[in-house]
């Protein structure tokens, strides 16, 4: 069976009553409560966005995030009540697109999970290739020197609306906005995905051609592709 949503997090009645609401608006959504449901879950079952807790019952939200990005690009979404800065780089790190902090109302975390399925589900245009670096934004295919690069959804949603908008710098509050969503989402959640972008497709990440900053203003893709 076909869902938008999954949410895997052991606090029982409250992964329930965030389905329920999902559903309520047209969000199709079920919820599991441990790592190994969430394997039998998707083993049987499709989800379009993973809504990911950190402590599970049977084992860590992190660990869970490593093994499905080995089978899997759509967004995961981490959801914990845990503040520490080290815990959200970490998320974004192992391929997380975005960090949310408990409490959350449930008004608010339906609008960011629609975001994110509008974005995920869109056809887009801006394909990129040049002598290097080849990019599909249909087929969400990312080639460097003729080798496919896996970067999570997020990533790939980022640097095709710099490559969309190749012609300008792009402020951080319009990649806020527009590619996450979310005007309030912060500067560490966007620089490591620009960095771990650079890993990806820059010859020389701390010398970057193709996705320069402009202190003060935002980035600018230039390549030189067509």
């Amino acid at each position: 069976m076909k869902y938008h949503c999954l949410i895997i997090d052991d606090e029982k009645l409250l992964a329930d009553s965030t389905a329920e609401y999902f559903n309520i608006f047209g969000v199709k959504t079920a919820a599991v409560y441990s790592a190994e449901e969430s394997r039998c879950f998707l083993r049987e079952n499709t989800a379009e966005l993973l809504l990911l807790d950190i402590n599970l019952g049977d084992g860590s939200g992190f660990a869970l995030c490593r093994e499905l990005r080995e089978q899997t690009d759509i967004p995961i979404l981490f959801i914990s009540a845990r503040t520490s800065d080290d815990d959200k780089i970490a998320a974004l790190n192992i391929g997380g697109d975005d960090y949310i902090q408990k409490p959350c109302s449930l008004g608010v975390l339906l609008a960011k999970v629609q975001a994110v399925l509008k974005r995920y589900g869109r056809c887009r245009e801006g394909n990129y290739s040049d002598h290097r670096l080849k990019i599909d934004v249909l087929g969400q295919s990312l080639l460097v020197d003729g080798s496919k690069v896996k970067v999570t959804m997020m990533e790939f949603r980022l640097l095709a609306y710099l490559i969309r908008n190749r012609d300008r710098v792009v402020s951080k509050q319009e990649l806020f906005e527009n590619v996450w969503a979310d005007k309030f989402t912060g500067d560490g959640t966007l620089n490591v995905h620009i960095r771990r972008i650079r890993e990806a497709i820059e010859v020389n990440p701390n010398q970057p051609e193709y996705i320069v900053t402009y202190w003060g203003k935002g980035y600018r893709f230039e390549g030189g592709g067509k």
